[in-house]
Order: C-alpha cells, then sequence, then structure tokens
C-alpha cells in the first residue's frame, strides 16, 4: 500500500517553481529545489522569503528551512512526488522527465506543471506513465487555491489520489480534468474571455481600463462566489439561451491571435516585464503593484475560505 506523500522535488526555481517550493515547506514538507541556471536559486531564495512574507511572516525562517536548494537532478532521487515547473517547452520537459526516470526509484511520482502543453505527449519520455500526471497551478502558486490535475491516458487511480490529497495537505482545491485537452479547464475559459476582450479594445468600443473595470466589478466578484454553470441556473437556462441565440452569432470567434495581439507580442510590448503592454508598467512601480496584488488576494482566499462557500 502506499504511503502518504512526505518528500518532494520540484525542477525548476522561477516564479512558479518558488512559489510551490514555498506553499508546501510552509506548510511542513520537506523540499528539494532544484535548479542548474546560475543565480536562479539565489534569486529563489529571495522570492520565497518575499512571497512568505505576504501571507506568514512568521513562518518564513521555517519555510527556507525546510527548502534545500540543489543544481543537480540527483537530487530528486529521494522524492516522492516530482513536480516539474520548468519554461513551456515540450522537448525541455520531455528530457527533463527521460533523465528523472532513470534517476527516481519506481515508487516516485512524476507531475508536469503546464498551462497546457499536453501532458500524453509529456509522459511518451517515461516508463512509469501509471504515475504521471499534469499539475496545472495558477500564479502565484503559494496563494491561488485551485490546482487542476490531468491524468495522462495511463495515469491510475491510486496515483490521482495520493496526488490530489497530497494537494489538499498544501491546503490546495485539486479538480480532476478527465480529458487531456489543450488548456484544461481554466485557460479555455481564459482565453475566451481574454480573446473577447481585446477584440472590444481593437474595435475601439471601450478603453482598456474600461473593459478591465467592467470584468472586475460585474463578471469578477460574481464570479468569486459562483462559477458561469452556476450562475446560468440562478439567472435561468432560459434567459441565458434567449441571448446566445442572437449574441454568439456577434462574439469574436476567430481561431488565431488577433493584430492587436500579434502586434503587441512582436514589438516586445509584452506586459509588466517589460514595462509596457495594453498598460505601461514604471518599473518603480510594478513591484509593488504585484506585492498588493498577491496580498489581496491572500486576503480575498481567506475571506473566502472562512466562508465555506461551495
Amino acid at each position: 500500500m502506499d504511503l502518504p506523500i512526505q518528500n518532494l522535488a520540484v525542477v525548476g526555481a522561477g516564479a512558479m517553481g518558488s512559489g510551490i517550493a514555498a506553499l508546501f515547506a510552509s506548510r511542513g514538507i520537506n523540499v528539494v529545489l532544484i535548479d542548474p541556471v546560475a543565480g536562479a536559486l539565489e534569486r529563489a531564495s529571495a522570492v520565497i522569503e518575499r512571497q512568505v512574507g505576504v501571507y506568514a511572516p512568521d513562518a518564513i525562517q521555517e519555510t527556507l528551512r525546510r527548502i534545500r536548494m540543489e543544481a543537480g537532478l540527483e537530487a530528486a532521487c529521494g522524492s516522492d512526488l516530482v513536480i516539474e515547473a520548468v519554461p513551456e517547452k515540450l522537448e525541455l520537459k520531455r528530457d527533463i522527465f527521460a533523465r528523472l526516470d532513470t534517476l527516481c526509484p519506481a515508487h516516485t511520482i512524476f507531475a508536469t506543471n503546464t498551462s497546457g502543453l499536453s501532458i500524453n505527449a509529456i509522459a511518451e519520455a517515461v516508463t512509469r506513465r501509471d504515475r504521471f500526471v499534469g499539475t496545472h497551478f495558477f500564479t502565484p502558486a503559494d496563494v491561488i487555491p485551485l490546482v487542476e490535475v490531468v491524468r495522462c491516458d495511463q495515469t491510475t487511480e491510486a496515483t490521482v489520489t495520493r496526488v490530489m490529497d497530497f494537494l489538499r495537505l498544501g491546503g490546495k482545491k485539486p479538480v480532476l480534468v478527465r480529458q487531456d485537452i489543450p488548456g484544461f479547464i481554466a485557460n479555455r475559459i481564459q482565453h475566451a474571455l481574454a480573446r473577447e476582450a481585446i477584440s472590444l479594445l481593437e474595435k475601439g468600443v471601450a478603453s482598456a481600463e474600461d473593459i478591465d473595470e467592467v470584468v472586475k466589478w460585474s463578471l469578477g466578484i460574481r464570479l468569486a462566489l459562483t462559477g458561469p454553470l452556476a450562475q446560468r441556473d440562478m439567472n435561468g437556462i432560459d434567459v441565458h439561451y434567449a441571448i446566445a441565440s442572437y449574441l454568439y452569432q456577434d462574439l469574436e470567434n476567430r481561431t488565431t491571435p488577433s493584430d492587436l495581439l500579434r502586434e503587441k507580442a512582436e514589438s516586445g510590448q509584452i506586459g509588466a516585464k517589460a514595462g509596457q503592454g495594453f498598460y505601461t508598467w514604471p518599473a518603480e512601480d510594478r513591484d509593488r503593484v504585484l506585492r498588493e496584488k498577491s496580498a489581496a488576494l491572500a486576503e480575498l482566499v481567506a475571506w473566502l475560505g472562512d466562508k465555506k462557500l461551495s
């Protein structure tokens, strides 16, 4: 009988990997954070200290004490679960798992953190496909509760159960995605919303600021309490059907990125990290805004948890 997961390895010490390591270390799990890139682990320590300070300032040193920093994949060989959190490049992920497959004992479970790459395609790199899942965390990984757990075609029920139990131990709300489809659930819905928002901006219907205001102060606050399907029940499916009958034909339905999105990407206006996207992000404000957003999200998650809303 498989024992509960007690030792975790996280491969990739970027923002996502650092957040995952911080989350489980703050919950008493021993974590090894692995990254061969020069300076990555030092930067991760600073990120973890800053992020934990947002929601658990008294736990910073204890959290850091539970995280061992290593450069080589060999450090993962004593782990019950390995979560890979490297950049979204299929061949890079496959190469890492192929190497881990030879290093880790047979009982070790592998999980890939990806926003939408095929779990089956990544799992082809290993022999233990029965012990392979996708785990899609959301940024900040140690604040946003939900994790999409995506099975590959060979993933066993026992693997799904152990991973989801472990995620709950970390305070997460895991949801099982039964089919390996591009984008899973959240990113399919998020990209559908963003496609329409960018289309409205491109057509000059409203400013970026006003489009965001509409979403935040109507859909946004409601979605925190009620998902889109439950909301259809509350509004009345007949009402939704009537509106859908005339509105769907006018919604943005293009199957390639819009010209505006392509122009932004190609010109380097890629958002906060570049200082310019749909908004201007002065360097002196950017870090403060991101810190305040993380703190506000942590407060919102705590409030919703206290309310015990389904």
